[in-house]
């Protein structure tokens, strides 16, 4: 009977074990993605406030300097929009959540879902105003 639960122990957990692991092989938790995607977008401010620069030359010395604008407006919507979404994403998060994989309650489930979807209609935006500058910068 002893041989039979040392059996029964180790075979446990091994299947826990092999269960762990194939938790890890999924791949990145959802929280994890959305950071993803902030973090792929951060560096991109930069190169926002680089094109309102360029492009804020070309108003001056353009007789078409409303396209510019515009795109000088898209680049700072854009801009704000990020900023705002960190600040909410925050708010609605601790850093437990963020960045050590605390348990979501269903609630802020639903917030993430929603974060989401909105991190990533951010990141349309941004990439959409960037080109749009590069294209009218010749870039």
């Amino acid at each position: 009977m002893r041989k039979f639960s040392l059996l029964l122990l180790i075979l446990t957990m091994a299947v826990i074990s092999c269960k762990n692991g194939e938790k890890k092989s999924e791949g990145p938790t959802q929280m994890e993605e959305v950071m993803a995607v902030h973090d792929n977008l951060m560096p991109k401010m930069s190169d926002i406030s680089s094109l309102m620069s360029e492009l804020e030359t070309k108003i001056d010395s353009s007789e078409s300097s409303a396209k510019y604008q515009k795109a000088i407006d898209d680049l700072a919507a854009s801009h704000t929009a990020m900023m705002d979404w960190m600040k909410d994403f925050g708010a609605k998060f601790d850093v437990d959540e963020i960045l050590r994989g605390k348990p979501l309650t269903e609630q802020k489930q639903q917030l993430l879902d929603q974060e989401q979807q909105e991190v990533d209609e951010l990141k349309k935006q941004i990439e959409s105003s960037i080109a749009n500058a590069k294209s009218l910068l010749g870039n």
